[in-house]
């Protein structure tokens, strides 16, 4: 209700605007004239009755376009039949335009019930005034192409509309991967080292314990995957850094200047640390964040003396999600091996980006 009232405020302005025009004494006589034989009429109180009918209705374009249509075509009729012509016979056009972009049900309808009060008109206007039969050919055809550009609107709307959808199916399917994978594989290199424990019951009990940990803290990442979405959702930093060090990562948290939360700078967290599980496990791991007033750099490295618990060469899929993350963003991000050995990861992200 309140969206409609606000399109309703911000179309009133142009139908008010091309009202008052049209009012305008030295611009009547100036408008569409479809036929010269119409005898031409004083414009008075009956004319300004016409043009408020022909042009005020532009307000409800959007929220009714039928329904300005219709207004709108009647008033414009009398406009012939009547012999003023003025400047409003404009809002015909735009009212077709709207329509062709803005109705969403009975399309084929509205076009009909176009078509055949345009058809009467031209039949009566004939009898009034006679008019050539190519001159009431043409505007139908100059008309139909006002409704073919608010068509064409539309389906590029439309469009739109359909490229976000498949940008969020994406975005969500990132970040998905991202909570699935970093708490797996962190369940899975602990259950991977409590094999060895069985000689010693403690520890055996407490990496039992974080892998159960680890499992519920995934269900219930995935139970708010709606609110990971959220812009102003970004995770622990910290509890990220504690939960990869119970992993058995040996993770340095270093940070500078006044921490602020930011999704994206968890995620890159998340996704290098998880890397780090897979195929650098046990290798000291430094996670450096550095807050700055023109945005904030992450850069996540391991020296490469740990071992791989998982197979080379994977899909990747987190990093490219990343880097497109962050790349909408306008930021920078690069992932790829150290010349010593290891790997590393860096991200700036801008400040007041959307993360």
């Amino acid at each position: 209700m309140i969206r409609s009232s606000r399109l309703v405020v911000r179309d009133l302005p142009l139908a008010v605007l091309l009202t008052a025009a049209a009012l305008v004494p030295d611009w009547h006589r100036h408008g569409t004239r479809l036929s010269d034989l119409v005898p031409e009429r004083p414009f008075d109180l009956l004319g300004v009755l016409v043009v408020t009918i022909e042009c005020l209705p532009l307000a409800v374009r959007r929220k009714w376009p039928a329904l300005s249509l219709a207004l709108v075509s009647c008033g414009f009729a009398f406009d012939q039949f009547l012999g003023f012509h003025t400047i409003g016979g404009t809002a015909l056009a735009i009212a077709l335009i709207s329509a062709g972009a803005h109705q969403r049900s009975c399309r084929k309808a509205v076009m009909v019930a176009a078509t055949v009060g345009y058809v009467v008109f031209a039949v009566v206007l004939n009898r009034i005034g006679p008019a050539g039969f190519t001159d009431f050919v043409l505007f139908y055809l100059v008309l139909a192409a006002m409704w073919g550009v608010g068509s064409w609107l539309r389906q590029h709307r439309v469009a739109e509309q359909e490229r976000a959808r498949a940008a969020e199916r994406s975005r969500i399917a990132r970040e998905l991967h991202d909570v699935v994978t970093h708490h797996v594989t962190a369940m899975v290199v602990q259950a991977e080292a409590a094999r060895y424990l069985t000689a010693a019951p403690e520890r055996l009990d407490q990496t039992l314990s974080a892998v159960s940990d680890t499992g519920r803290q995934a269900i219930s990442e995935l139970r708010h995957l709606l609110d990971l979405l959220h812009p102003g959702h970004g995770g622990e930093l910290r509890a990220l850094i504690t939960q990869t060090r119970r992993a058995g990562q040996p993770v340095e948290l270093i940070e500078e200047g006044p921490p602020a939360p930011n999704p994206t700078v968890y995620r890159v967290a998340q996704e290098a640390l998880t890397n780090a599980l897979k195929y650098d496990h046990g290798a000291p791991t430094t996670v450096a964040v550095r807050y700055g007033e023109s945005g904030v750099d992450v850069r996540i490295s391991t020296d490469g003396s740990g071992s791989a618990t998982a197979a080379p060469g994977g899909g990747g899929r987190g990093l490219t999600g990343l880097r497109e993350r962050v790349g909408t963003l306008g930021g920078d991000f690069s992932a790829g091996p150290q010349p010593r050995g290891g790997f590393v990861v860096t991200a700036r992200i801008p400040a007041g980006a959307a993360t």
